[in-house]
């Protein structure tokens, strides 16, 4: 949970582009059935981010988060194994990996969170005795809780570098995307095509930036 109120906004707004974006690509006319799954569990891990950054997101249960994020690491594994198309099976799950560390982290980020079941029906004062392993202190004056214990700890800060990576990586895609947008000997469906994939881009970075910054605070 987010402590300063201004961090939370941007946050908020961040992932709430995320969900908004992904939320209408699940609905879109021409999307696949697998896609769609995909584009479902993406909305379903952006609503639940936004949650995790206020405080009436620690009343939320923790075990169908756990659960959801860590079937949804798995699907995007095997939806990449059989959707490779015109790619190798090697290929295709190297770009689903993104996805899949992205809901493999939301998982553990849960998890860690609910020790002693504290997210399920407490609130943050209660929270702050039945949940070992964490700081309710939130000593940098931006988070709430800090985990302690250096095996958490670490965890934490490598997921948020490999965020961070991650939503550069997306970052640099978008504004490649919007460049080629710019560029006329495309034509007016190669325009649109790369204006609606530096958007899809650009939403995907907000996110896992947005996700390593959670990350970070809980150091």
């Amino acid at each position: 949970m987010i402590a300063a109120s201004g961090l939370r906004w941007i946050l908020s707004l961040a992932f709430a582009l995320f969900t908004v974006h992904e939320t209408w690509r699940t609905v879109v006319p021409g999307t696949g059935n697998a896609e769609r799954v995909g584009h479902a569990l993406h909305a379903a891990m952006g609503v639940f981010m936004i949650a995790m950054v206020w405080p009436w997101g620690m009343d939320l249960p923790a075990v169908p988060q756990t659960v959801l994020f860590g079937v949804g690491a798995l699907w995007f594994v095997a939806a990449a194994a059989f959707r490779a198309g015109a790619h190798s099976r090697v290929r295709a799950l190297r770009l689903a990996l993104p996805h899949v560390v992205m809901m493999g982290a939301m998982a553990w980020m849960v998890a860690v969170m609910d020790a002693s079941g504290s997210m399920s029906g407490h609130g943050v004062a209660g929270a702050a005795d039945d949940m070992p392993g964490m700081d309710m202190s939130g000593g940098s004056g931006l988070a709430a809780m800090t985990l302690t214990g250096t095996g958490p700890r670490v965890t934490a800060a490598l997921l948020a570098a490999v965020l961070a990576v991650i939503g550069l990586a997306w970052l640099t895609r978008t504004l490649d995307q919007a460049r080629e947008r710019d560029l006329p000997e495309g034509g007016a469906g190669a325009a649109n095509g790369s204006m609606a994939g530096a958007l899809s881009s650009g939403c995907h970075a907000a996110m896992a930036l947005g996700m390593a910054v959670m990350f970070v605070l809980l150091v």
